[in-house]
């Protein structure tokens, strides 16, 4: 059956806001745990006005544009519309996970939750108003379709964790019912899993009443969200993640006060506790990182590696800008009969790897092979990405002001650098 599939799903989605944070800013980070072989790619989508009528093709389903939509910066698996994180020029930050609970999952095509996060970010312009989208989509287009670009369709709900310079929002889906809990101070983490009990902001009209008919709430005593719509008996899947959840929390808990860009991206680098994947199955396919000052003078900045596996990949910084370079290096080729977009869907497979992820594949197989030329790399891309924090550590103290054209080619400058390494 849909959504039962056996192999691992796993993403981990961090926040933290003061006081759990070194500086005054809210940091964002997120793993995209995916498929083996997919690829990510990074996408930059200018700000658009549209005209009265105008539909959107998501990636099953044909919805309603908005009058505006936000610029956005999106990683995303390269056969979809969607994104699994990405953030909008506002300084807000979105990110999806896999669940599955009480409610069944369906094969019908519908929104996917990578859909939200795109149609989210393009929307909102703080993560309360990206959250009200997000929910309003759900309750009138609902959730489906398969998440994975292969013929035996991989079905889940969605969890989403949310961020602005202010505040973040856990985001709970189960079907078209959800429950959102806002978050003020300290640090949160989301690991495929029901986290959120009875400490509920907001939730769908019709959530207990649900739950009553079917049986599974009383309607005596506190309603807990996650006790209520989780599943009695646990997928496999959803057993790990506890434990990945339980490492996460110990993890920010550790560095609680102290919490910088570097923390995320140690963490998000974190084998030992799972939420680094390399397995034969499921890896790490992409990885972000976003600082979001509270002062609105200085602008957030996003790191992203476009590449699998951050233990051995460069976390690269992007400021959104006026005229922004683009970056062909991390934009998969497109396909004229894309097997994504074909009924029946993905009965064929393409090569979508863009320049950086071939360059890093042979990079990574290099590691392997031949392991005192590969540490030698290894240093190497962590000296580049050095520099880069280090530009962005004064940018966001003040200490230093790199005129708006540097700005703009920042991602692309970046990008350039690491490739040179691996030539």
């Amino acid at each position: 059956m849909a959504g039962r599939d056996p192999a691992p799903s796993s993403c981990d989605c961090f926040v933290a806001l003061p006081p759990h944070t070194a500086a005054p800013a809210v940091i964002f980070g997120k793993n995209a745990d995916r498929p083996r072989h997919e690829v990510q790619e990074i996408v930059y989508v200018p700000a658009t006005v549209h005209r009265p009528g105008d539909k959107v093709q998501c990636t099953y389903l044909e919805i309603e544009q908005a009058e505006r939509t936000h610029a956005v910066v999106l990683s995303r698996p390269a056969w979809l519309w969607g994104a699994e994180m990405g953030a909008n020029e506002h300084g807000v930050c979105v990110g999806n996970e896999g669940v599955w609970t009480r409610e069944p999952v369906g094969e019908d095509e519908a929104l996917l939750g990578m859909d939200l996060v795109r149609l989210g970010l393009e929307r909102g312009s703080s993560a309360r108003e990206a959250l009200e989208v997000i929910t309003a989509l759900l309750e009138r287009y609902g959730q489906g379709g398969s998440c994975k670009e292969e013929p035996v369709p991989f079905v889940y709900h969605n969890t989403f964790l949310l961020a602005d310079r202010t505040e973040a929002w856990v985001l709970e889906t189960a079907g078209r019912y959800w429950a959102a809990q806002r978050i003020q101070e300290g640090s949160r983490n989301i690991s495929n899993q029901l986290s959120i009990g009875r400490d509920i902001t907001a939730e769908h009209a019709g959530l207990r009443q649900r739950a009553r008919s079917q049986g599974w709430w009383s309607g005596d005593g506190e309603f807990s969200f996650a006790e209520v719509f989780s599943l009695p008996h646990q997928p496999t899947r959803m057993e790990a993640a506890k434990a990945r959840y339980r490492a996460g929390k110990e993890l920010l808990r550790q560095h609680a006060g102290h919490i910088t860009a570097e923390t995320f991206m140690a963490i998000l680098r974190d084998k030992d506790s799972g939420i680094c994947v390399d397995s034969e199955g499921f890896r790490t396919a992409g990885s972000m990182v976003s600082v979001l000052p509270r002062d609105p003078a200085l602008p957030c900045v996003h790191f992203f590696t476009a590449t699998p596996d951050p233990s051995r990949s460069v976390f690269k910084p992007f400021v959104f800008v006026a005229d922004l370079k683009p970056a062909p290096q991390v934009r998969s080729p497109t396909f004229h009969d894309d097997p994504a977009k074909q009924i029946p869907r993905f009965q064929n497979t393409v090569d979508r790897r863009h320049e950086l992820y071939r360059r890093h594949q042979a990079a990574l197989e290099l590691m392997e092979r031949d392991q005192e030329r590969g540490q030698k790399l290894l240093q190497t891309l962590r000296d580049l990405e050095k520099q880069g924090l280090e530009g962005m550590n004064a940018l966001l103290a003040g200490t230093m002001a790199p005129s708006p054209e540097e700005l703009a080619d920042l991602f692309f400058d970046c990008v350039e650098a690491e490739m040179k390494f691996y030539t």
